[in-house]
């Protein structure tokens, strides 16, 4: 438990710029008191006292803005980034090495029993008020871009943006972590490119067509008047 601790800190350093110091780590950020209390409630749960693992996970909640259900599978060197609004269901099971941003739920679709919640493999990154809903996996060193909505299985070393969230990036180089919010590919955004493009050329082709009738209009009124003249 102890060395698993010490492994959170180390990758609040490592995921976080904004890190100063142990001190200012350990007492401040509430990404990792969130998983410290998990790992507790976790401990708890694994025993049958789950009163006691559930009343941990929502004095966490009250306090970090995090709820992780204590029956949740966690990881090694799970990062939380500012953590506010996330929420980990019941059955979730989250691999090692994975990066989760503020507002990211990993829940269920309904009131399904059994395997209800997504399966994050190791070193994936989920961004910012993403959600990933019901018993589906998202593959290792793949990225969930910022709001993106995941139905579906996502394979490993992707990216997924959107919603409902499409994958844009499959069997590429490995993905790094450090995902740039700002410079995703946005297939909505291309597919509208591409029907102003296909309209702008409709309207070429109507003028065309309208210069043209004009010019044989003309050529009919001119033909009209010199044969009024010559009769």
């Amino acid at each position: 438990m102890l060395k698993m601790m010490k492994e959170d800190v180390e990758v609040v350093f490592e995921q976080d710029p904004a890190a100063r110091n142990y001190f200012e780590v350990i007492l401040t950020y509430s990404g990792l008191h969130a998983i410290w209390s998990h790992r507790i409630a976790h401990a708890f749960y694994k025993k049958k006292f789950f009163f006691l693992a559930r009343a941990i996970s929502q004095i966490s909640r009250f306090f970090t803005g995090v709820e992780i259900h204590p029956a949740a599978r966690i990881g090694r060197r799970f990062f939380i980034d500012h953590g506010m609004g996330v929420v980990i269901g019941e059955t979730c099971e989250i691999g090692d090495n994975v990066t989760v941003f503020q507002g990211v739920t990993l829940g269920g679709t309904g009131k399904e029993k059994g395997k209800r919640h997504p399966t994050i493999k190791d070193n994936a990154l989920i961004a910012t008020g993403a959600k990933v809903l019901g018993s589906i996996t998202v593959g290792a060193y793949s990225k969930i871009g910022a709001g993106s909505v995941v139905l579906k299985d996502v394979p490993d070393q992707s990216t997924v943006v959107g919603i409902p969230g499409r994958v844009v990036i499959q069997n590429g180089k490995r993905v790094d972590q450090d995902l740039n919010h700002s410079d995703l590919p946005d297939p909505v955004s291309d597919r509208f490119k591409e029907l102003e493009a296909e309209l702008k050329q409709l309207r070429d082709e109507v003028q065309h067509l309208r210069k043209g009738k004009n010019d044989y209009d003309n050529k009919v009124v001119q033909y009209a008047n010199e044969t009024k003249r010559n009769v």
